[in-house]
């Protein structure tokens, strides 16, 4: 649904903090940071999940998933391939 790299780049596109999303949301500040602290997809309840996703699209943010076409105009994020070697005993 979402990673926690996309929930920070998003929150960068918006020039918003953590607290400002958690209050967007209506999620806490503390599961806001869980999430963002999370590896690759965010796991959670459904519903934090949603009224997360539901806030970032309200404020202008196009979640763009893997093979998925993005057709809008402004301005984004994609990751092609990380070229960044993952953590000793992360993968």
């Amino acid at each position: 649904m979402i990673t926690a790299g996309q929930m920070r780049a998003a929150r960068a596109l918006l020039g918003i903090d953590q607290a400002r999303l958690a209050e967007l949301s209506g999620v806490s500040l503390a599961t806001i940071q869980r999430m963002e602290a999370s590896e690759g997809n965010v796991r959670g309840v459904v519903d934090t999940l949603t009224k997360v996703v539901e806030a970032l699209a309200v404020a202008g943010i196009e979640l763009i998933g893997e093979q998925q076409r993005s057709d809008g105009g402004g301005r984004g994020v994609r990751l092609r391939v990380s070229a960044v070697p993952p953590r000793p005993g992360t993968g």
